[in-house]
């Protein structure tokens, strides 16, 4: 995860929906403001528990679930030095079965009518006919061209295309090529590649709004500006947009003219990463949230989410703490949230009373 970020500052959000106006408003509380103990040496909010699902994953960085419900998980090392993997952990305790070893730096797991899909090192490889310990077949789905940075996460959307998250290679250069510190989608058999969103120094996670087009995107920022320094973003990222990356990091002025605004700004040099879009599942505290891991502060964020889902109803709050670098974040299919903490290797499920009848 070469993009990752390491500093500290302040929580502030964005009034207004994408495209709106930028302006910031009161920093968010303290990090264990209105939360309780959970279980597993987690805090969270009163009606939620934490338990652990599975240990020994060390540099945890990708989810996904295939259509038994199983958990699959890709371990994404600070540099790529040989040990990333994809693991299935069949069931809560189980011992993780190591699967798929020439990956590199995985951020990002797709299930997709019997075939998964893996992004890392420069592009997407998808594994088919899985039988019980191995996959029958593999093939290349895209390769990006040189000059891209990090491959981050990966999403189906609605019309059946995989979007691709690419950082730049860089903290502020402008990148070479369009498929850098970009959105990028393709097609399942790897033709129709196009650019959705540019100039985003490293939109890391993504994941859809259900049965939307919405696609929710964490974005890290440049690190190079001192003071100036923003909050991390999370945004809603639409086809043909341009984020303005390097010149414009939501200041005022007009270097961002017409510059989308994001949803919410996060902590500042958070290295903000996964992101997993709750609707109800896990009870009404929570309601429809989008739930953000902070790499580098250690906490899960909860943004509540108003409008059409597009905007934020207030300021970002802590959701998760007790963990020490999470990346990882997915809804399962019965509801629950899935937490990965890439520091310590484990595997948080974070589930109401209603889902724990149901696990």
């Amino acid at each position: 995860m070469r993009i990752l970020s390491v500093a500290t500052l302040s929580v502030v959000l964005l009034a207004g929906c994408t495209g709106a106006t930028a302006a910031p408003v009161s920093p968010a509380a303290s990090p264990d403001s209105g939360l309780t103990t959970i279980g597993a040496g987690l805090h969270g909010p009163a009606g939620v528990t934490a338990s652990v699902y599975a240990t020994g994953l060390k540099d945890v960085g990708a989810f996904a679930f295939d259509a038994d419900g199983r958990l699959w998980v890709a371990t994404a090392s600070f540099a790529d030095d040989g040990t990333d993997a994809v693991y299935l952990v069949a069931r809560p305790g189980a011992t993780p079965v190591k699967v798929i070893v020439d990956v590199h730096t995985p951020l990002g797991l797709l299930w997709s009518g019997g075939t998964l899909y893996v992004s890392s090192g420069h592009g997407i490889v998808a594994y088919d006919g899985f039988h019980g310990a191995v996959f029958a077949s593999h093939r290349t789905v895209l390769v990006l061209p040189a000059g891209v940075g990090q491959v981050d996460g990966i999403a189906l959307s609605p019309d059946g295309r995989l979007y691709l998250g690419v950082s730049a290679p860089c903290d502020s250069c402008m990148p070479t090529t369009a498929y850098a510190a970009a959105v990028v989608s393709v097609l399942p058999d790897g033709t129709g590649l196009r650019v959705e969103a540019g100039h985003v120094r490293a939109p890391v996670g993504l994941a859809f709004y259900p049965g939307t087009n919405d696609l929710f995107v964490t974005m890290n920022q440049r690190d190079d500006l001192g003071a100036a320094t923003p909050g991390d973003w999370l945004s809603v990222v639409r086809s043909g947009q341009d984020w303005g990356f390097p010149a414009c990091y939501g200041q005022a002025g007009s270097v961002c003219a017409g510059v989308p605004a994001p949803v919410a700004v996060l902590d500042t040099h958070a290295a903000v990463s996964g992101v997993a879009i709750v609707t109800g599942g896990l009870g009404s505290t929570v309601g429809t949230s989008a739930l953000v891991a902070e790499w580098a502060k250690g906490v899960v964020v909860r943004v509540p989410l108003s409008n059409g889902a597009t905007t934020s109803a207030s300021s970002p709050e802590p959701f998760l703490t007790g963990l020490t670098q999470p990346v990882a974040m997915a809804s399962a299919p019965d509801g629950a949230v899935f937490v990965g903490d890439w520091g310590t290797g484990t595997v948080y499920r974070i589930f109401t009373s209603a889902a724990a009848s149901r696990s």
